[in-house]
């Protein structure tokens, strides 16, 4: 019996390594896992790194437009055709015709309504409410703060929000506050001037620019 089982633990000898290894041993689920898992991992870190070089790439095109948007600001603008020789000679012409009060904002005024009739600041709304009311803020400033640096700010800054709040951007109107406090003459106007040279100019440059599209329109050359 003794020798039976010395013959049946040596039977088993060649088999227990191996027993032994399959037991110690992982199964094999294990190791697909372990392989699923780094696969993910790796392409984990390529999608990853892929997002970083876009990214990467996004901030510098993203730095690129900006630049190129800041500088095409300084730049004419692409597309526009160019004028004729009419559209130059009636503007020119008949703008001299309408600054019988000459006083510097008409002038940006005349610019506006012969160079860019379309624009925004060229709508008559925009125009009259602007010319008004920024030439009533500026007799204000000049009743409270008198002439200085004090009743210029004020003025200016006061003209800006009141175009801003009714919706009337009209640029050339800024500068009547700063006109009234440093002009002797126009503070004889005293609320007057809220109506004139300003309104009233503006009213005949109106007239003479429907002049000026009729004819723009109708005779070229």
């Amino acid at each position: 019996m003794g020798t039976q089982l010395h013959m049946h633990s040596h039977a088993t000898l060649p088999f227990s390594p191996l027993n032994k290894t399959l037991i110690s041993s992982p199964p094999l689920s294990f190791f697909s896992q372990r392989l699923q898992h780094n696969r993910a991992f790796g392409l984990a870190k390529n999608v990853n790194r892929d997002f970083k070089r876009r990214r990467d790439v996004g901030i510098v095109v993203a730095s690129s437009s900006s630049n190129v948007a800041l500088w095409e600001s300084w730049k004419p603008e692409k597309g526009a055709k160019s004028p004729s020789l009419s559209d130059v000679v009636w503007p020119c012409v008949l703008a001299s015709k309408g600054l019988f009060i000459t006083i510097a904002p008409l002038g940006a005024v005349c610019a506006v309504l012969f160079a860019t009739p379309s624009s925004p600041g060229a709508r008559k709304y925009n125009m009259f409410m602007a010319q008004i009311g920024c030439a009533a803020i500026g007799v204000l400033a000049f009743s409270v703060f008198g002439p200085g640096w004090l009743a210029r700010s004020a003025g200016l800054a006061a003209a800006i929000a009141f175009m801003i709040l009714t919706g009337a951007v009209h640029p050339p109107a800024a500068s009547l506050p700063i006109l009234f406090i440093d002009v002797a003459k126009m503070q004889q106007l005293n609320f007057w001037y809220a109506l004139f040279p300003g309104a009233a100019g503006c009213i005949l440059l109106c007239l003479i620019q429907e002049v000026v599209m009729y004819l723009k329109n109708n005779f070229k050359f």
